[in-house]
């Protein structure tokens, strides 16, 4: 019986100090970006996204919490303007703020998240125009810390972030193509 718990013991030793050694291999920082054409010219689709106030009309995140409690400050739109939310556990604790906002081709957004895990990210807004239409890149990258990293492991955060950032984008289409 010693012997099996001392095999268990090992093995699990093991298992867990190979997955701790892979998560330190995963890269330091991180990037998740996903684009979209929408056939508007990007000064009507720039105050949509510049403004949070609108962020209810096509974020996907807006809808996972209907009691979610936000509050804005600074400036309404661009440079200076601040979104705080706090909600459950599908959406947390954070706050943003418009740090860049070159009218209208791009937006740089500090992105501060409280919880459920701490997090401090750049989201990033781009509108090229392209004929008739304008391409929306939407991006978020940061720092990843060791729990990042350690996450990494078991959950393919491109994938897990892109789906939303794709649905949002598509939000975003269908809202200004109007």
């Amino acid at each position: 019986m010693l012997k099996a718990v001392a095999i268990v013991t090992v093995v699990l030793t093991a298992g867990i100090a190979a997955v701790v050694v892979f998560a330190l291999t995963k890269p330091d920082k991180f990037r998740v970006e996903r684009s979209l054409a929408v056939k508007a010219p990007a000064d009507a689709i720039y105050p949509v996204v510049a403004d949070f106030h609108f962020w209810t009309s096509w974020s996907p995140y807006e809808g996972r919490d209907p009691a979610m409690k936000r509050s804005f400050g600074g400036t309404t739109l661009g440079k200076g303007a601040t979104y705080a939310w706090d909600g459950n556990n599908n959406v947390g604790a954070g706050q943003m703020e418009i740090l860049e906002a070159s009218t209208p081709s791009k937006l740089r957004i500090k992105l501060d998240f409280e919880r459920p895990f701490e997090g401090h990210n750049i989201a990033e807004f781009t509108f090229v125009p392209q004929g008739d239409a304008t391409l929306v890149t939407w991006a978020m990258y940061g720092p990843a810390p060791f729990l990042s990293k350690l996450m990494q492991v078991f959950v393919n955060m491109d994938r897990m972030i892109g789906k939303d950032f794709e649905a949002g984008l598509t939000s975003l289409k269908k809202l200004t193509e109007k």
